[in-house]
């Protein structure tokens, strides 16, 4: 099935702002078992739009325009819409009244302008909007089915997931193929994929990578008619070869699985951190229930700071220095004892691009992990990474450190690309 894209707006055309709905869309597609032919994006101008329109109909069986339908002059795929087909506008009484009473509740008259948000081509059928103002609407033309949404994110990932995909699905009268995902922390896409050369896929299967440093997504894709018994053994196969370096099984993150396991052991855990600023308390907060384990974070940038909120000693910095494992092993003593839980993860680097000595480069960085028993410390150096990467992978590597040892296994990992300089458990 051919299904093709249209973005639309001068903002996106002129690179004001960043098209984040189509790569959300293609990815999407993918996961539903669709995919994207092509993808324009054109201006608020209606030649363009009705120029647009017309190829995707001659190349396309079905079209998502994103954008243009807001109460603006400049919002024009209403119009163009009704003019691809010689046709006029129809109002919708139901959304003029949706929109009324979304005004009525601001205390707020309706400015005339918004009426536009209610009109739709004659022969379009309405896709219902649950989270706006602006009505979606489907035509057809040649024989393609064009879909329009609005270009707000929330409103437009709402309506693609409850409307456009099933929908979509439906028009291909096909079967969503099975989905099996690994994520994965530590190894490079390159390594990953060496690692799971020699796996034997069952017809019409597909392994692919998808990166999002410091985590890599692995996704097997099978036809949904594949044989139980060779499902399973091509599941445990790559599982098997992916080893202690998959944080978890399925669509998650590396905080979700903190959370679960911590959360499964009524556990508490403070965070101490330099070089990651916030980061690794900024991750596990995102998560929806995180204040059932996660107790406190301390953000302790100078030494100073280190010694005043986490009682690292003065004599313990002027001999190994901050960026040492002694003195990340007494920030998470140091920040368990405040907090009274019973974890605790730190973080002391040099994330450049200065700061550096001779004997430590820009990404060499400090970690422990406070346990009820011991506390694991080591230093280790991320080499050839820019500052932001250097932050992420050690905020990544603080969580898998706890991650691995409430799962039970070596808490010190190999990680690609990542030397090891010392590391011991005290």
């Amino acid at each position: 099935m051919r299904i093709a894209l249209i973005s639309t707006g001068e903002e996106i055309l002129n690179g004001d702002i960043v098209d984040t709905n189509s790569a959300w869309l293609a990815q999407r597609l993918s996961e539903a078992g669709l995919k994207l032919s092509w993808h324009i994006t054109v201006g608020d101008d209606m030649s363009s739009l009705l120029d647009a329109f017309r190829l995707a109909s001659e190349r396309s069986d079905a079209c998502i325009v994103n954008g243009g339908l807001g109460p603006t002059s400049d919002d024009l795929s209403a119009e163009a819409a009704a003019k691809l087909n010689d046709e006029g506008l129809r109002e919708l009484p139901e959304w003029r009244e949706k929109l009324e009473q979304y005004y009525a509740q601001l205390n707020r008259s309706m400015p005339v302008s918004n009426l536009k948000q209610a009109m739709i081509p004659a022969s379009g059928q309405m896709i219902d909007n649950p989270v706006g103002t602006a009505c979606g609407f489907a035509i057809r033309h040649n024989q393609c089915r064009l879909m329009f949404t609005p270009g707000v994110p929330h409103e437009f990932k709402r309506m693609i997931d409850e409307q456009v995909i099933p929908s979509l699905l439906a028009q291909a009268q096909q079967i969503t193929p099975q989905l099996h995902r690994w994520l994965t922390v530590g190894l490079s896409e390159s390594l990953l994929a060496d690692l799971l050369d020699d796996v034997t896929l069952p017809g019409g299967a597909t392994l692919g990578y998808r990166s999002s440093m410091p985590t890599i997504e692995i996704k097997l894709s099978v036809p949904a008619n594949t044989e139980n018994d060779v499902l399973e053994q091509v599941l445990k196969t790559i599982s098997d070869k992916l080893g202690d370096y998959v944080f978890v099984a399925g669509k998650s993150s590396l905080a979700q699985r903190i959370q679960d396991l911590m959360l499964a052991k009524q556990l508490r855990l403070a965070a101490a951190e330099s070089c990651t600023g916030g980061m690794i308390a900024d991750w596990l907060v995102a998560e929806a229930g995180s204040s059932g384990y996660f107790d406190r974070g301390y953000v302790t940038y100078s030494n100073a700071a280190k010694m005043a909120d986490l009682a690292v000693a003065e004599d313990l910095l002027e001999q190994f220095g901050a960026v040492s494992k002694e003195v990340a092993g007494a920030m998470a003593i140091g920040a368990a004892a405040a907090s009274e839980a019973d974890y605790a993860v730190s973080t002391s680097g040099i994330a450049g691009p200065t700061g550096a000595t001779a004997d430590k480069p820009v990404g060499t960085v400090a970690f422990a992990l406070k346990t009820p028993t011991n506390t694991y410390r080591q230093l280790l150096i991320l080499q050839n990474r820019g500052r932001s990467m250097i932050r992420k992978q050690s905020a990544a590597i603080a969580l898998d450190m706890l991650r691995r040892h409430l799962t039970g296994i070596e808490v010190f990992a190999n990680y690609s690309g990542i030397q090891r300089v010392e590391s011991d458990m005290v």
